[in-house]
């Protein structure tokens, strides 16, 4: 059963609401207007310091031995990145020969998910519908029940182990005669599961850990406490802690564990001595990049340079957003002035939000267009052009409009 709360805010708290939604607009209007310039000088700065290193670049084929004349230059080469260092999961004995040694705990929790629907009064007060509904989950963090809304749902989460995620990275892994440092060797992916074999003492240390927990919390429990139950499972690359794999109940835990083993890969970056560290371009903009398997030069340039523009884009929208939305915040008390006629608050909302997204696009364009005028003056030129002709077309548009709309008076006159 879903649990519905309702609420109901006064008009005074609403005009007094909108009155701080003013500040609030005029900070996302400055932050969004802030981001998007930053944003385009960023897009800019890196694509001309990934040109840079790419013009800078030199390719080598093989770093099987140790050549002092690469020492400062940017390089580019591919070969199995390895190492000779075994990492260890102290918490559960679990080690390997790898890059990496991966633990991800997921606990399974009921979890509180919240729809809300809201109406307006006569009086422009507003009455609040919120439902309340829960599932339970495989997640990666406890939830705190202790907030849930229903009360039949409160307090009813906890967990047979608080042990969390980890990453072990081998601290010494090399291409040839140089090492990866950590902030690329990091970066290499191609996990693969390891199977686990956990000593007896610590099956039964954790079995001993979770009957205690158990026992704490018999009152809420899903299935009936097994004082001589096994609660520690070990299958495969996992070690369940439950009664019952196959059947999770509420307080269960599942640790899986992989491994990234030796793998080739190909590493553009700055030699420095016997290792890597990023190249700084004439701007100050720090290029480097490890990707997996055997690639070219213009392939991993390239990917740099689309993961550039994706980002570029991501914070356009976002920036976008923000004045949007920040216009929104700003003239929204007009609205709420409206709410104690309903029917008039509703077209006066539909208008605001049209205004203010035509605006906030203009405003949006206009902001990266100056910004550009810095750094691409022809892109400049075109985006100006292009919120030009978004304005031209809304004030023709609105023109016409006004022109049927008297030709429409004369003739019903006539």
């Amino acid at each position: 059963m879903a649990y519905q709360e309702t609420t109901t805010t006064s008009y005074g708290s609403r005009v007094m609401g909108g009155l701080k939604g003013i500040l609030l607009g005029f900070l996302m209007l400055i932050a969004g207007t802030v981001l998007l310039w930053w944003n385009e000088g960023r897009t800019v700065k890196t694509s001309d310091a990934n040109k840079e290193a790419y013009e800078a670049t030199t390719l080598v084929s093989d770093l099987s031995t140790f050549d002092n004349t690469l020492n400062g230059k940017m390089i580019f080469s591919s070969g199995l990145a390895t190492t000779n260092d075994s990492i260890v999961d102290h918490e559960f004995n679990i080690g390997a020969n790898a890059i990496k040694l991966i633990r991800t705990v997921e606990y399974y929790q009921w979890e509180e998910h919240a729809s809300s629907t809201s109406k307006d009064k006569f009086g422009g007060s507003q009455e609040t519908t919120t439902t309340y509904t829960y599932e339970k989950k495989w997640v990666s963090s406890v939830q705190n029940s202790a907030e849930f809304k229903d009360p039949d749902y409160k307090n009813k989460n906890f967990t047979l182990s608080t042990i969390e995620s980890e990453t072990f990275l081998a601290p010494n892994v090399t291409i040839g005669a140089y090492k990866i440092p950590d902030f690329l060797s990091s970066q290499i992916s191609g996990a693969q599961d390891i199977y686990v074999q956990l000593p007896k003492e610590k099956i039964q240390a954790f079995n001993t850990t979770a009957k205690n927990i158990l026992q704490c919390k018999t009152n809420i429990l899903e299935k009936p406490y097994q004082p001589n139950g096994e609660y520690v499972h070990v299958s495969g690359n996992q070690v369940y802690l439950g009664a019952n794999p196959s059947d999770p109940a509420i307080g269960d835990v599942r640790i899986t564990f992989q491994k990234v083993m030796p793998t080739n890969v190909s590493i553009w970056a700055k030699v420095t001595n016997n290792t890597f560290e990023e190249y700084i371009s004439d701007n100050g903009y720090k290029v480097s990049a490890i990707s997996m398997g055997v690639q070219s030069l213009d392939k991993t340039f390239q990917d740099e340079q689309d993961a550039n523009s994706m980002t570029a884009w991501i914070f356009r929208l976002i920036g976008a957003l923000l004045v949007i939305y920040g216009l929104k915040g700003i003239f929204n008390i007009l609205v709420i002035l409206l709410k104690v006629i309903p029917f008039l608050s509703s077209i006066a909302n539909f208008g605001a939000n049209l205004i203010c997204a035509i605006v906030g696009i203009i405003w949006s364009l206009i902001v990266i267009a100056i910004a550009w005028i810095f750094y691409r003056p022809l892109l400049a030129i075109l985006l100006l052009a292009a919120a030009g002709a978004l304005i031209f077309f809304l004030v023709k548009r609105s023109k016409e409009k006004k022109r049927q709309a008297e030709v429409k008076s004369v003739s019903t006159i006539e």
